[in-house]
C-alpha cells in the first residue's frame, strides 16, 4: 500500500483552505504577483531571523537586517554564520525542487555550512527531541532515514492533496523522520515555503515564520500531540491558521507600504485619496481622511471634484458601495 503521512481532512482545514485562498487572490489583486521590492526583502528578513530564533538564534530583526545588507555586527560567530547560510539557502529558492532529495540534502549542506560536520548528508545515529531534560520524541532509526525520505518525496510528487495541506503534512512528517542531526526546524519550515512557492510564487514571500514564532508553544504542542495520536491532523490547522494569520498581516503591510509610497510620490490631495481607494474601495471618505490625514471637509470637495472630472465613480447602495478610480 503506498506511504502517506497520517493525517485526515476536517472541516477545520477545508474553512482554513478556502479562507487562504480567498486571501492570497486578495493579495494577488493588490500587488499584480509583484511584492513592492522593499516588502519583498523585509518579509525574507523577517522569515529569517524568526525560523531562526525559533532554533535560539539570539540576534534581532535589526541585526540580521544589518547583516544582510552587508554590515557587522556584534553576535556570536555561530549565529552570524546561521543568518548568512540561511539568506544564501532563501536567495537561491528558484533552484530547488520540493520532490528531490538531492535538493534537499544540498539545502542541508547550505544551511548548516561551518556549523555540523555532516552538514548535507543523512544523520548517522540516532536522534531525540528534548524539552529540557525530557524526551518528547525519539525518531526513527538512522538505517530508514534513506527509505522514509524517499517514501515522502514520492508521497509528496503523487498526492493529490491540496499543496496547502500537502505542504503542512510534510511538514510534520520531515520533524518526526527527523533526517538530519541539527537544522531540522529551519529545514522543515523552508520546505514548506518551497511547496506553498510551487502553489502561488507570491507565498515565497510569505514570513509565516513570524506567525510559527508568536506562537512557538502551540507549534511544539500541536507536533506532541500529533505524535502521540499518530495524526498529524491537528498540526496541519495548526499550520494552515498560521498561514491565514500572516496573509493577513501581509495583505495589511502592502495596503500600507503602497499607499505610504504613493503618498510620498504624490503629494497633492486628489491623488493622495485616489491612491487610497485603488487600493481599498471599501473605504469611506472619513475613512480616506484618516488614512491620508486630510480633514473629511478637505477629502470631500476633493473627491467631488474628482466626480466631475470623471476620474472617480461610486458604484453600488450608499451603505456597501464601493469607489471605482478611472484611469485618466
Amino acid at each position: 500500500m503506498p506511504y502517506s503521512p497520517p493525517f485526515e481532512l476536517t472541516h477545520t482545514m477545508m474553512r482554513l483552505v478556502a479562507e487562504i485562498s480567498q486571501q492570497v487572490g486578495e493579495w494577488t489583486a493588490t500587488n499584480k504577483d509583484k511584492l513592492v521590492p522593499k516588502l519583498r526583502k523585509e518579509n525574507r528578513i523577517r522569515t529569517i531571523q524568526a525560523s531562526l530564533a525559533v532554533e535560539q538564534n539570539t540576534l534581532s530583526l535589526e541585526q540580521v537586517t544589518a547583516l544582510v545588507d552587508g554590515k557587522t555586527v556584534l553576535g556570536s560567530p555561530k549565529e552570524i554564520q546561521e543568518v548568512h547560510n540561511a539568506f544564501a539557502v532563501y536567495e537561491s529558492m528558484e533552484r530547488w525542487h520540493e520532490t528531490s532529495g538531492d535538493d534537499l540534502l544540498e539545502v542541508h549542506a547550505i544551511m548548516m555550512k561551518g556549523l555540523l560536520t555532516d552538514a548535507g548528508q543523512w544523520r548517522s545515529g540516532g536522534a531525540g527531541i528534548y524539552r529540557g531534560d525530557q524526551l518528547v520524541h525519539m525518531a526513527p532509526p538512522a538505517s530508514q532515514v534513506p527509505r522514509l525520505m524517499i517514501q515522502l518525496m514520492d508521497w509528496l510528487k503523487k498526492t493529490d492533496a491540496h499543496p496547502l495541506i500537502a505542504s503542512a503534512a510534510f511538514h510534520y512528517e520531515f520533524e518526526f523522520i527527523h533526517p538530519f542531526s541539527d537544522g531540522n526546524g529551519r529545514i522543515g519550515r523552508f520546505w514548506q515555503t518551497l511547496v506553498l512557492k510551487r502553489w502561488h510564487p507570491l507565498l515565497a514571500f510569505l514570513p509565516v515564520e513570524t506567525v510559527i514564532k508568536a506562537r512557538q508553544e502551540e507549534y511544539y504542542q500541536s507536533l506532541r500531540e500529533a505524535d502521540a495520536k499518530s495524526d498529524c491532523s491537528v498540526f496541519i490547522e495548526f499550520l494552515l491558521s498560521a498561514i491565514n494569520e500572516s496573509l493577513t498581516e501581509a495583505i495589511q503591510s502592502e495596503e500600507k507600504v503602497t499607499v505610504e509610497v504613493a503618498v510620498k510620490v504624490s503629494v497633492k490631495t486628489p491623488d493622495q485619496i485616489l491612491a487610497a481607494l485603488a487600493i481599498s474601495p471599501e473605504l469611506t471618505l472619513a475613512d480616506v481622511a484618516k488614512r491620508i490625514g486630510k480633514s473629511l471637509r478637505t477629502v470631500e470637495r476633493a473627491a467631488s471634484k474628482l466626480k466631475e472630472e470623471g476620474r472617480l465613480e461610486y458604484q453600488g447602495p450608499k451603505k456597501n458601495g464601493v469607489w471605482v478610480v478611472r484611469e485618466d
